[in-house]
């Protein structure tokens, strides 16, 4: 009997899946209908030539942590949303791209079994858009044994530090970085950084320590279990931490930022520290939700462009592919469905790059691995995967900030180039100069 570890959602040939809403803090997980897929009408993606694809698919996979108090599935649904506008113009060449996301709830023998699965059952071609909290830590071996070079959006260090996988983000510890260093700008003393109780907070934390010790700043570090904190209780711990001039450096999911950001509204605390997040704050969802009373208030470490204030084509594909193909991404706007996004130009471009036309796993794996000097208006500097030991390509980027319900770049702010004091950024900026990139 065939056993299913996670929820699983498959995109067959010529289906589409709209999963029904789904919150980032939700106790319960989504449940997926099949419907025939739709015209793109004027919405080109791929090809662009407005014909469902109707070959034979081309199957790829993804695992995502989707558990109370964490999740990422906006990032694959957002991915996912990108394939159906591809498969409604023509696909791969006439092949439909399949899409096998398997959710997972930070279980390294279920993380484990999902890997399995995706490649001995589902005989997977590509992996793409896995956004895990112990993914690359449990499986990275078997990856790298089977061949498989993974665009993700990476959580675990094994994501970076390794040659089998290059992500469109920079995780929560590079994230985390970026929100320190804009603190500091801002004159901390202290910075506090608090996190969920979960694998990795050490190796989240540590980069934030080494830039803030070069800058003679205090770090002081905390955790909380994101599916049952009290949001003013934690607010206060950290503003009490922080003491005068201080920061805080909030590394959460939206809903359970929000939570603490909206205690410290209701305590009077929103002007007592300097308030930075990393990169799952930069959502319009959760401007909206704080309301103005903090405006320019919350300095967010945006890891991708801030789409209000962009006209760019890409810009205006994503906002057009999510309106139309993207009733899964419960956050709306958002880095992490900008992830997903640009996860599908990625995968689409290096499939549309096989001269063959034959898509198996060496084919698929070595276009991927190829991939370099890839523009978008979502990124500071252009994408790569090159072979490398260590992938950091996404480590110049934006920090934004609520303004009238959504989020947008600081004025003035430019691009923010994650400091080298950090000493992993550090060693992929002298790969990237060794390299060319």
């Amino acid at each position: 009997m065939r056993k299913h570890f996670g929820w699983r959602v498959r995109i067959p040939v010529a289906m589409l899946v709209v999963a029904v809403g789904l919150t980032i803090a939700a106790t319960g997980f989504s449940k997926t209908t099949r419907q025939p897929a739709v015209a793109a009408a004027a919405l080109k993606c791929g090809l662009g030539n407005g014909q469902t694809a109707s070959g034979s698919p081309i199957v790829l996979g993804a695992i995502v942590t989707n558990q109370p108090g964490t999740s990422f599935t906006d990032i694959t649904s957002m991915a996912n949303a990108y394939f159906q506008c591809v498969n409604a113009n023509g696909g791969i060449y006439g092949h439909p791209i399949q899409y096998d996301v398997l959710q997972e709830q930070t279980n390294p023998s279920q993380v484990a079994a999902d890997a399995n699965q995706l490649i001995n059952t589902d005989h997977v071609v590509g992996i793409v858009g896995n956004t895990s909290i112990i993914d690359c830590a449990v499986n990275g071996k078997t990856y790298l044994d089977a061949g498989y070079k993974l665009i993700d959006a990476g959580i675990a260090a094994q994501c970076y530090g390794s040659p089998y996988s290059a992500t469109v983000n920079m995780g929560p510890r590079f994230s985390g970085d970026g929100a320190a260093q804009t603190a500091i700008l801002h004159g901390a003393k202290t910075i506090v950084v608090d996190q969920s109780n979960v694998p990795g907070t050490g190796y989240n934390a540590a980069g934030i320590v080494d830039i803030a010790k070069k800058a003679g700043v205090k770090v002081v570090q905390l955790t909380a279990n994101a599916a049952s904190l009290n949001g003013e209780t934690v607010a206060e711990q950290i503003v009490q931490a922080a003491g005068s001039h201080g920061a805080a450096d909030l590394i959460f999911t939206p809903p359970v930022a929000q939570q603490i950001l909206q205690g410290a509204q209701t305590l009077g605390l929103e002007n007592k520290v300097i308030w930075t997040c990393a990169t799952p704050c930069n959502t319009d969802s959760l401007a909206a939700s704080l309301g103005p009373a903090w405006n320019h208030k919350l300095y967010v470490n945006a890891e991708m462009n801030d789409v209000h204030d962009d006209n760019g084509p890409d810009t205006k594909q994503f906002l057009a592919v999510l309106k139309q193909y993207g009733s899964a991404v419960s956050g709306g706007v958002g880095s992490f469905s900008q992830f997903g996004f640009v996860v599908g130009q990625l995968t689409v471009q290096a499939l549309l790059s096989i001269k063959s036309k034959t898509y198996t796993k060496a084919t698929v794996n070595a276009a991927i691995q190829n991939l370099k000097g890839f523009k978008t208006d979502m990124l500071c500097k252009p994408w790569y995967y090159g072979k490398a030991n260590f992938h950091l390509p996404n480590n110049t980027d934006y920090t934004v900030w609520p303004q009238s319900g959504t989020m947008q770049v600081v004025p003035g702010s430019g691009c923010l180039p994650i400091s080298t004091a950090d000493p992993e950024v550090g060693q992929v900026r002298a790969i990237e100069k060794a390299q060319g990139l």
